[in-house]
């Protein structure tokens, strides 16, 4: 099976030095520790999710707030709003700056969705964690360095699709997100060792695209 990939486009991205106390308070950051902010918007919210992940194993940073937007960057506030906001904070914008340049790659070159049928109406997630950072460890309940397959779809072609990844393979569900998201969506989190977190997301994709193909089966 052969997906299309999706891939997601950064719609803008800023450090912001010495940032009031007041609006590092106001996103999650600690004063004492932090002073620096990066910000990030993106038309994909879930690889963002994973690029803010990549950035706490390559800089000292932390993830302070992430956020997607109801509906989806269809129906964005604005031409640079996209599907949601990331703010990365530190001690300096060094290290920010270090954080943005693996979300940046990330996004670029690893983290996207794909097209789950010819007419590009299905997008799916199958995404593998090779190894989790501080962020996504945290939220999913898991440990930093655990393997992680991070699965979204569209409501139905979801629901069945979990179920057989969670059979298809050694893995458990650590955490799932049931329709709607804020994008319509649905997402799990599931962990095991990273070959059966690969069974899993594979899984996961053939799932999805048989229920997109074949919808009123039953």
């Amino acid at each position: 099976m052969i997906l299309e990939p999706i891939y997601p486009k950064i719609l803008s991205i800023r450090t912001l030095p010495n940032a009031h106390e007041d609006v590092l308070r106001s996103y999650g950051a600690d004063p004492e520790k932090h002073s620096a902010l990066g910000l990030i918007t993106c038309d994909q919210d879930d690889p963002t999710f994973v690029a803010l992940d990549e950035a706490t194993k390559n800089a000292n940073v932390d993830v302070v707030f992430a956020r997607s937007f109801y509906a989806g960057s269809s129906f964005s506030s604005g031409r640079l709003s996209g599907e949601i906001l990331g703010v990365l904070a530190a001690e300096n914008s060094d290290e920010i700056e270090e954080g943005l340049r693996a979300m940046r790659r990330c996004l670029e070159h690893d983290a996207c969705f794909y097209n789950g049928d010819s007419s590009g109406s299905i997008a799916l997630f199958p995404h593998i964690i090779g190894s989790l950072g501080t962020y996504l460890s945290k939220e999913a309940g898991l440990e930093v360095g655990d393997a992680m397959a991070y699965l979204v779809a569209p409501p139905i072609e979801a629901t069945i699709a979990f179920d057989a990844a969670l059979k298809s393979a050694d893995v458990r569900l650590a955490k799932l997100f049931t329709p709607p998201t804020e994008t319509n969506y649905a997402a799990a989190w599931l962990s095991g060792d990273l070959a059966d977190c690969q069974v899993a997301a594979e899984a996961f994709a053939r799932k999805v695209v048989e229920v997109g193909n074949n919808p009123l089966s039953y």
